[in-house]
């Protein structure tokens, strides 16, 4: 079974237990917290991130989130799915406001994608414990197991099979690029991989899920505000495209001879680029694998990673689709067989419009934007309400050490998660 430990629940109130109101005393501050969370998985080279699900980083990442709870007085406790969530308040009473995010990250990401909501979060329970907030409803902390699927190839694995979206099966399959899969990976980590899967009576106690999250573009960086609301997700999905040519020698083969994979990746990445400006779209090939892989050789396979989004779904489908055929027009000419998988895919995510309207009334008419990156949020607004507030990033930079907050603009989101818990919980 997944290893949990937890402490006693508190009362319905939250706030009545003399252990907890001990604990928050003692729990580290915002700036303690991202102190100490910052060296894991951090590589001295790149100075970006490398925190893999069900890596010794992650156990570390984990290990940090289970401390903060205990600090806390927190009930702390691990889902089937290898979720971890921190409880204030009954868990099983219902209609519980929980707030959250993840920990792992991108090949050498940035900090504050994911652990910026997850610290936030901590701090903002704190803030509201400060003011002698009272809440009506169970509060939660939330870190979500690999949401940015860099390991396994699918985003969100977490919060996709919590909410159903993900199969057994499916999870079952997925594996590294060492051939390892998601099952043998928690079974060394020691979880339970037979045990994952929807979990329906845990999404029926959530109330509503609030989710903070540094901006990932520049929409506030030119106004006053430090915290926005997000209004909508744009749909997008990863499709693999595999170029098979023929393997030979570079320095024997004629050109004219040739059969060669890299050629038509290499067209295809440029028709991906223009399809989607010319659409209004994004469209990126950012990984990519080549056999045999020698330097002498010409390729028999080129294996690229497409991930594009668009406004509405319409768009994204011909963008996609002039895509494939830019590549398989141009494998024709190079006598390369072009084949095309989709991989993931998530429809355009509304947030729920009254949730949603409440926390821009509750945070005084901050600005309300759309965002292209994909969230847990995005994954449980089907199943329950959800909602996300974004921090403001001034270079717009994200999935990269570069990505960045100020110190007084992370602060504030802190206070306007802890105006929303209040306003959501407590009245």
């Amino acid at each position: 079974m997944s290893p949990a430990a937890g402490n006693r629940p508190a009362g319905r109130d939250g706030w009545a237990q003399p252990d907890h109101r001990a604990a928050a005393a003692h729990a580290p501050s915002f700036h303690e917290m991202w102190r100490d969370l910052a060296p894991i998985g951090r590589n001295q080279d790149s100075g970006g991130y490398r925190r893999f699900a069900w890596t010794g980083a992650d156990a570390d990442c984990r290990a940090w989130f289970q401390a903060q709870a205990a600090s806390r007085g927190l009930a702390y406790e691990v889902d089937r799915n290898g979720n971890q969530w921190a409880w204030l308040g009954d868990p099983s009473a219902g209609d519980a406001v929980v707030t959250g995010s993840h920990l792992d990250s991108v090949p050498d990401g940035g900090a504050f994608d994911g652990p910026l909501g997850v610290v936030s979060s901590f701090a903002a329970l704190d803030e509201l414990r400060a003011r002698g907030a009272r809440p009506n409803r169970p509060l939660a902390i939330v870190n979500f197991g690999d949401e940015e699927g860099a390991r396994f190839g699918l985003a969100c694995v977490g919060s996709r099979l919590t909410a159903g979206q993900l199969t057994t099966e499916k999870a079952h399959a997925l594996r590294d690029a060492d051939g390892v899969s998601l099952a043998q990976a928690m079974e060394r980590a020691g979880y339970d991989p037979e045990a994952i899967g929807a979990d329906p009576e845990r999404l029926a106690r959530i109330g509503a899920f609030v989710e903070l999250h540094v901006e990932q573009g520049r929409a506030l960086a030119d106004t006053p505000h430090a915290v926005g609301v997000a209004s909508a997700i744009w749909p997008h999905g990863r499709w693999r495209f595999d170029f098979h040519g023929e393997a030979n020698h570079a320095g024997t083969t004629r050109i004219e001879d040739r059969r060669d994979p890299m050629l038509t990746y290499a067209n295809t990445v440029l028709a991906a680029r223009k399809k989607a400006r010319l659409a209004g779209a994004l469209a990126t090939f950012g990984k990519v694998s080549v056999e045999p892989n020698g330097v002498n050789a010409i390729a028999s396979l080129v294996r690229g990673w497409l991930d594009s989004r668009a406004a509405d779904e319409e768009t994204l489908a011909a963008v996609v689709a002039e895509i494939e055929q830019a590549a398989v027009e141009r494998g024709t000419r190079d006598g390369v067989d072009v084949r095309v998988t989709r991989e993931s895919f998530t429809p355009v995510v509304e947030f729920a419009h009254g949730l949603r309207d409440e926390l821009a009334k509750l945070l005084g008419g901050v600005p309300v934007l759309p965002t292209g990156a994909g969230h847990d949020a995005g994954i449980l607004s089907g199943v329950i309400p959800t909602a996300m507030l974004f921090v403001r990033n001034p270079t717009g930079v994200s999935h990269s050490p570069a990505e960045t907050a100020s110190e007084d603009d992370c602060l504030a989101g802190v206070t306007a998660l802890a105006d929303v818990l209040e306003g959501l919980a407590c009245r």
